[in-house]
């Protein structure tokens, strides 16, 4: 299945989701439930099929009897905020699991970024992708609709995870492109200093922004008991050892690093979850999305 592909039982936890702005005063102003008809209604943009859980009211009863098949009419509002889904391309992102060598980060990153898209396109809410290459940051500007869904997905799918980002040349000039009251939501392993100063920047002019962690079950459980080498996939370095004598000081270390970064995050107000690969994608998501905060 494609990364881009939700599974049905994943896209039926996704409907308990909602995806709003920190802020209650954004949310009062420019919420995710804004409406460009008066009165709140709602703009029709597209029939599909019945799916469990729909709302009832939005069946389109005259084309079942027409047809004699349930399509629910599905709305798009346009709301002046825009979700970023920023995904980190770079190579470390295509590391993977023992247990699972055909999933890596990335494809876990582009689940979730689907996922996201998915809560937002049944909320209304406009969405944007920006994808950080070796080569520069490929951009989808905010849209809404099946239509641009499939358009992101599109330029997604035709990418592979290479290379050292330039996170310090180019934060700054996605920085632009997004609106002051947009939700900014970085999808990485987050280990790129210059991606989490990015972040701490972001955070600093006001701008509602969250982090998801994407790491493998190796580094949450270090399983190797025997001689590996390991090899840094952006810089090149490696390092020769017996899985069993590096354990515990690995576990020590990385857990430290976790900490330190949790708390780094916590300080300049950046939303933050670890998505593990061996875990459901809506955990991270129901985890991100309760931490409302802000006043």
């Amino acid at each position: 299945m494609s990364p881009l592909e939700l599974p049905p039982d994943l896209r039926g936890r996704l409907r308990g989701l909602e995806i709003t702005p920190r802020g209650r005063t954004v949310l009062a102003q420019a919420g995710a439930h804004a409406s460009r008809n008066r009165g709140g209604g709602m703009e029709f943009a597209q029939y599909r099929a019945y799916e469990r859980g729909d709302d009832l009211r939005r069946i389109d009863w005259r084309l079942y009897a027409r047809s004699d098949k349930l399509f629910v009419r599905d709305a798009e509002r346009e709301s002046p905020v825009a979700v970023w889904l920023v995904i980190d391309a770079s190579a470390s992102m295509g590391q993977v699991d023992l247990r699972r060598p055909d999933w890596s980060r990335f494809d876990a990153a582009r689940r979730m970024a689907a996922a996201i898209i998915d809560i937002a396109l049944r909320q209304g809410d406009r969405f944007g992708v920006a994808v950080e290459t070796v080569s520069g940051p490929v951009v989808i500007t905010p849209g809404g609709g099946a239509g641009h869904r499939d358009r992101a997905f599109s330029a997604l799918a035709g990418l592979a995870p290479g290379g050292a980002a330039a996170w310090g040349r180019d934060v700054a000039a996605l920085g632009e492109r997004f609106g002051r009251h947009d939700l900014i939501v970085l999808i990485s392993d987050g280990m790129d200093e210059d991606l989490i100063q990015g972040a701490e920047r972001l955070a600093a002019t006001g701008r509602d922004v969250a982090l998801i962690r994407v790491l493998t079950s190796d580094e949450r459980d270090f399983p190797f008991d025997q001689g590996y080498r390991f090899v840094d996939p952006e810089t090149g370095a490696d390092l020769l050892g017996d899985g069993r004598a590096l354990r515990d000081d690995f576990l020590t270390r990385f857990t430290a690093a976790r900490a330190a970064l949790d708390e780094r995050l916590d300080a300049c107000g950046v939303r933050h979850v670890e998505h593990f690969l061996d875990r459901p994608e809506d955990e991270a998501l129901r985890a991100l999305f309760s931490r409302r905060g802000g006043a």
